[in-house]
């Protein structure tokens, strides 16, 4: 269990106290823990549990809860493997013991968190306005409050994480070089991941690590994996170094921006490894692929924004089933060579083509929250970080009851996925 900094006593694993609402500690969340265990028991050795995390900004915290769910169910991946806010999540989660990740995860969270009243105006007027008038005035004040805090952290920031760069002031064309043309600089986060990430660990390779950035010279995806280098923080920097916002960071002589920009989807890591293993994994995804049809500017720029960063998910995982499917093939085809040809060079090397692993895909999208709108990355408020948290781990708590890898699927099929039921729009929490 984690241990508290001040005595190193154990206390119970929990979200962030702004996220302990009664809604997470509810009967729903005693009635699913047993069958998370059941489901933990369904992992079988040899195969890998990977947690594969999309960027998203404030987003990110749907995947801190689907987290706490799966610690809870007793199912600790061997693999994180992530992009941005992604990348955060999964070195804080492979950063640190078992019994000290939740409460690590919680410390960032906690740290971010922006007072929807941060301009002094908000605040009071939510609070009397709370319980009163028609619904539609409710949520009105919703948006506004939360409106207001998002305008607050363009101007202002989020000083744990990043803040204004001066220099940006000089103006669009100045020369400033790569590593600070940009609107915010990162070095608070630098000092964040620093506490909260323990490199030592890492480098011990006792869980993976895998974040992806794209070099900015070249144009191309490079997946920083700590199974071939030791990983430092510049590696989960770069990854979550989202231009124009904040700036690229330099590795080995060459500069590196947020994986998102090229793919925010980094499954394919996944899926392309070698030597394959048979895995269980958990794709969290943040942004909607689909949607429905926008009737205004700003309906617009949300939905192109969920397209943008939904990074192609379903064309990923629908052409990695082919070629699984095809691997599969190959293996049944081989084993009916005649045995005098079977140990042929030629037969052999077309024989290592295939291959039996099987890779079960357990997706979770994570819902649209009432309100929101094509800012909802910078929505640090306490009540969309509680909401998306309370939502990972309601749809996690639910994938790990059904347990649907467990069922039996056509031994030809190299990639099964399980789509989580889908869902209507979660509420803001309070």
């Amino acid at each position: 269990m984690p241990r508290t900094e001040a005595t190193g006593r154990p206390r119970a694993t929990r979200p962030p106290a702004a996220l302990s609402a009664q809604a997470v500690k509810t009967g729903a969340k005693t009635a699913t823990r047993a069958a998370s265990k059941a489901a933990a028991t369904a992992v079988e050795r040899p195969r890998q549990t990977v947690l594969v995390l999309q960027g998203g900004g404030a987003l990110g915290a749907y995947q801190a809860g689907v987290y706490a769910a799966l610690h809870e169910g007793g199912i600790e991946p061997d693999w994180v493997i992530g992009t941005s806010i992604g990348a955060i999540n999964a070195a804080i989660i492979a950063g640190n013991e078992p019994g000290e990740r939740l409460a690590r995860l919680e410390s960032f969270w906690q740290q971010v968190e922006q007072a929807s009243h941060g301009l002094g105006v908000a605040g009071p007027w939510e609070a009397m306005t709370r319980g009163v008038g028609p619904a539609w005035l409710s949520m009105w004040n919703q948006a506004w409050s939360s409106s207001l805090a998002n305008a607050r952290t363009v101007v202002q920031g989020i000083p744990p994480f990043f803040t204004p760069n001066p220099q940006a002031w000089l103006g669009l064309h100045a020369q400033l070089g790569v590593e600070q043309a940009a609107w915010y600089q990162t070095t608070p986060l630098r000092h964040t991941l620093g506490a909260l990430v323990d490199f030592k660990r890492l480098a011990q390779g006792k869980m993976r690590l895998t974040v992806g950035a794209v070099n900015v010279r070249s144009g191309q995806m490079h997946y920083f994996d700590s199974r071939d280098r030791r990983l430092a923080v510049d590696h989960i920097m770069a990854s979550g170094a989202l231009p124009p916002a904040f700036p690229a960071v330099r590795i080995d002589g060459e500069p590196y921006w947020d994986g998102g920009v090229y793919s925010n989807t980094p499954i394919e890591a996944v899926l392309d490894d070698k030597p394959r293993r048979d895995s269980l994994i958990f794709a969290i995804n943040l942004w909607p692929p689909g949607g429905p049809e926008p009737e205004s500017i700003w309906q617009v720029m949300g939905r192109s924004k969920d397209i943008q960063y939904a990074s192609r998910a379903d064309s990923h995982i629908a052409r990695q089933q082919q070629i699984h499917r095809l691997r599969h093939v190959i293996r049944e085809l081989a084993r009916e060579v005649r045995p005098e040809r079977a140990d042929a060079p030629e037969v052999k090397s077309l024989a290592d083509w295939g291959c039996g692993t099987t890779m079960h895909v357990v997706r979770l999208l994570a819902p649209r929250l009432d309100g929101e709108d094509h800012t909802k990355d910078i929505d640090f408020t306490a009540a969309g970080i509680r909401a998306r948290w309370q939502a990972g781990y309601a749809d996690a708590s639910a994938a790990l009851a059904r347990g649907a890898w467990r069922e039996p699927c056509d031994p030809i099929d190299g990639v099964v996925v399980h789509e989580a039921p889908p869902r209507a729009r979660a509420p803001r929490a309070p």
